[in-house]
């Protein structure tokens, strides 16, 4: 069975890789409207775009064509141009296969994964250090002072190779959801502890906290298909509770780096896993299932928790309102468990980064662009305060600007998200105005247990021959264990097997990096 999945896998990543391969020499299947001989090539950007499944539009508009882009032309005299754009789930394999191809490369490439560290170490981009010096503006400079580390991933040889794109503090924190009207029609407190979840669990699997007649719930939705630390439909929290988080570098007594996944308290999370998946409380489907997809057993009135991000009642989970307007939902604090302190994921204010090519004739274009919505959006400067455009992300009702979704014709458009930097201008020290009064109470009261992963820097030499092998070991032990394949003892095995095959030698990289950076503040 395990062979003929293989198989399955193996035909389609080769189907989908030759689809990306033909559109790389095929432009015309791209879809781009601009014409490029239209426009003043001294005034141009030309990028590449990632489409988000979240990325809507109006107005007969796409990404190629927007109110977004006719702005910046209008408004900055800049033409953005993209090359050509990708899903989500391809774009890092459609850059890779232009790496590998040598193909032309755009002015500026904006990324989120790790492919970044490929781009970098290609030698097709320029070091931004005297750039972002001479050209960004103080309110983009002093963004970007708030949290310096966020330029770490980026530094090859003391010098800067991309410019973070900053994200609000506290953006990627998790929280919990919970259906408050589940708890009230079973006479259920909001739960606190590791006991109290775990009666409310068992309760939301098996006592019909629906009421409608069948036994068709889940305790928790969670995403298992790609790691037990993601960004949302999250499990890691269960780890926290022990201690410890899985998939990161956890910093320990004597500040030195232990990689979470491998650390004897991750057994005992690992353990507690299993016992709810062999409950029920997870759905056997969890480990198919990636992040959007665990999402949305919770919004189709499945599942009783998730745990994710404070964004998370504005998509994906608005769907559940949609689709049952009697539906409650609130967000709480994560449980505590036995542990001193019960830790849950965290991320440093950034989320990705832009590569300026080392051809880029005018490389002064980007800052221009940058510049702007910095110091407009950003600071939330005039009608800044309320979008980046009136009809889309907000409107006018009697003179008044508003944000009130319901009242913009047409719907909402989340405008920020056509920018170059995917969210528009972040400042990170702006995020309370960007929470709700519920969500905020939660996250400022677990701000003690947050713990972003230590290790910042970019691939060690080790990593960058291991540590795909070990990614993989380590989720597939993992999943053996929960779904009671092998048992908790085999947890040692793994550990063996993982420092043995590179892993203790990347233990000594990562601190020796943290040894030269982090401590000495460089």
């Amino acid at each position: 069975m395990r062979k003929h999945r293989v198989k399955i896998i193996v035909t389609l990543m080769s189907a989908a890789l030759l689809s990306l391969a033909f559109s790389l020499f095929h432009p015309n299947l791209l879809g781009n409207r601009n014409d490029p001989q239209s426009e003043p090539r001294g005034s141009e950007i030309t990028t590449v775009f990632s489409l988000s499944p979240s990325l809507q539009f109006k107005n007969g508009e796409s990404i190629e064509d927007n109110v977004h882009l006719r702005w910046v032309r209008d408004h900055l005299g800049i033409h953005i141009r993209y090359l050509w754009t990708a899903p989500e789930s391809t774009f890092t394999t459609k850059l890779k296969l232009h790496l590998l191809n040598g193909r032309e490369m755009p002015d500026i490439v904006p990324v989120r994964t790790e492919i970044v560290h490929d781009l970098i170490d290609s030698g097709q981009f320029m070091a931004v250090d005297d750039l972002f010096d001479q050209y960004a503006s103080p309110v983009w400079k002093s963004a970007m002072q708030e949290d310096p580390s966020v330029w770490y991933p980026y530094i090859r040889n003391g010098k800067r190779y991309a410019i973070p794109i900053l994200d609000y503090n506290y953006n990627s924190d998790t929280i919990m959801w919970i259906r408050e009207d589940w708890l009230q029609n079973l006479g259920l407190a909001i739960p606190t502890t590791l006991p109290e979840i775990e009666s409310v669990l068992d309760a939301f699997t098996n006592r019909d906290p629906d009421r409608n007649g069948v036994n068709d719930t889940y305790g928790l939705a969670a995403s298992l298909q790609n790691s037990f630390n993601t960004w949302m439909s999250d499990i890691s929290w269960v780890f926290g509770m022990y201690g410890v988080l899985p998939g990161q570098w956890n910093a320990t007594e004597g500040d030195f780096l232990s990689y979470g996944s491998i650390q004897t308290k991750a057994k005992q999370g690992l353990e507690t896993v299993r016992k709810w998946k062999s409950a029920g409380y997870i759905a056997d489907e969890a480990m198919w299932q990636d992040e959007e997809m665990a999402a949305n057993l919770f919004s189709q009135g499945k599942a009783g928790i998730i745990v994710g991000p404070h964004w998370m009642s504005y998509w994906p989970l608005d769907s559940l309102k949609a689709n049952n307007p009697d539906a409650r939902i609130i967000a709480i604090p994560l449980p505590t468990g036995s542990a001193p302190v019960s830790y849950y994921r965290a991320n440093p204010p950034s989320n990705g980064a832009l590569l300026i090519n080392k051809n880029m004739t005018n490389p002064k274009l980007l800052f221009t662009y940058m510049n702007y919505l910095f110091d407009h959006q950003g600071t939330g400067d005039g009608n800044y305060a309320y979008g980046l455009a009136e009809g889309y992300d907000y409107t006018v009702v009697n003179g008044k600007p508003t944000t009130d979704r319901s009242l913009i014709p047409g719907g909402y458009v989340h405008v920020s998200a056509y920018t170059l930097a995917y969210d528009g201008a972040r400042i990170p020290s702006r995020w309370d105005a960007m929470v709700g009064a519920q969500e905020k109470q939660a996250l400022l009261s677990q701000l003690s247990r947050r713990m972003p992963t230590a290790f910042r820097g970019p691939p060690t030499a080790t990593m960058r021959e291991n540590w795909e092998q070990l990614l993989q070991l380590e989720h597939e032990t993992y999943l053996q264990i929960v779904y009671g394949k092998k048992d908790l003892s085999f947890f040692d095995e793994f550990v063996k097997r993982w420092l043995a095959n590179g892993g203790s030698q990347i233990e000594k990289e990562v601190n020796a990096w943290y040894a030269s950076t982090v401590s000495t503040g460089k």
